[in-house]
């Protein structure tokens, strides 16, 4: 049986939909190898959010709409969320996500790569078969290579102490927003709104993946690894600096360096004084102020939207992401 986030309880209308996006997907997880098909299945079955394929399900709505091809879409969306995370693992060498151990801890980072471009392939199958026409092929290319870049920035920076808050925002604008954006793209051009009208609501989508983005990094700084089901601040030791982070170290470079500088030598001890520093010069709440900023503008931006059904379901999701402790 299929499960979805629990998360989606509060939103009875998109299960049924979102349990069709998981199991199209696992029915195209078909390798030679099985221990890597049953790896990837794992993933997929390990309790994503599946943000994604629902805000594309959602702008779908504006439109009379083909429930099985806005399913294959929205599934195609998830698929390359899911490489991406993969290959994410391979670059951070992490271990575990969502509690349960990444490809490359069971199989090495090769079995990894490979199983990210096999994934990839699928985005671009369920696509090719379902668009109406290139355009929505033409920007997931395009919004792959903006995510791609953004991933290639955050390679630049690391340990970089003079990194700025725009340079974190250029960051999460690519290897992030743009798949939110994409998502929301996709949902309302493929069932038959304008260009402009979609276009309007991949914004819509930018606006909502930056304040997601911020979110996840705040929550780094406040929760616990059994709460989030990765390794908290371990991008401090791999010098991958964020909101709450940069936003502290402005005015206070010289409290911070001294562990800073000990890069991946960092001890328990330097990170719970590096939290302790961001707490104590107000780096959690300028970005959670720095969120809600994005998250107002996408709230603007969908109450412009015509009234449906569906837009009450965005209006309360986009509010939720700001609030959540997940």
């Amino acid at each position: 049986m299929t499960k979805i986030n629990p998360m989606w309880q509060q939103y009875p209308e998109l299960v049924p939909n979102l349990t069709a996006v998981l199991a199209l997907m696992k029915k195209h997880i078909h390798t030679d190898d099985r221990a890597v098909t049953e790896a990837i299945l794992d993933m997929i079955n390990s309790g994503g959010k599946l943000l994604r394929p629902a805000y594309c399900l959602l702008f779908s709505q504006f439109k009379p709409v083909d429930d099985k091809k806005m399913v294959a879409l929205a599934a195609s969306i998830e698929t390359l969320h899911t490489a991406t995370l993969i290959h994410d693992d391979v670059v951070d060498r992490a271990l575990t996500r969502r509690n349960i151990a990444t490809i490359q801890a069971r199989f090495g980072q090769d079995v990894a790569v490979y199983a990210g471009d096999y994934l990839f392939v699928i985005c671009f199958q369920l696509l090719a078969n379902h668009t109406s026409d290139l355009r929505s092929i033409r920007q997931n290319a395009q919004g792959m290579e903006k995510i791609l870049n953004g991933e290639l920035s955050q390679k630049r920076m690391r340990y970089n102490y003079e990194m700025t808050i725009d340079d974190y925002l250029k960051q999460i604008q690519g290897k992030t927003a743009q798949l939110f954006g994409l998502a929301c793209f996709v949902g309302a051009y493929e069932s038959g709104n304008s260009l402009s009208f979609s276009r309007q609501c991949q914004k819509i989508g930018l606006n909502i993946g930056m304040a997601f983005q911020i979110m996840d990094d705040l929550l780094d700084y406040s929760q616990s690894t059994a709460t989030l089901g990765k390794p908290v601040l371990e991008d401090v030791r791999q010098g991958v600096y964020s909101a709450p982070l940069l936003l502290a170290l402005d005015q206070h470079q010289g409290e911070f360096i001294p562990y800073l500088e000990k890069r991946a030598n960092m001890t328990a001890a330097d990170i719970d004084v590096i939290t302790k520093l961001v707490a104590q010069y107000s780096g959690l709440e300028k970005a959670h102020a720095l969120a809600a900023s994005y998250t107002d503008k996408a709230l603007k931006g969908l109450n412009k939207l015509p009234d449906i059904p569906a837009k009450a379901s965005l209006l309360r999701l986009t509010k939720q992401l700001l609030q959540r402790q997940f």
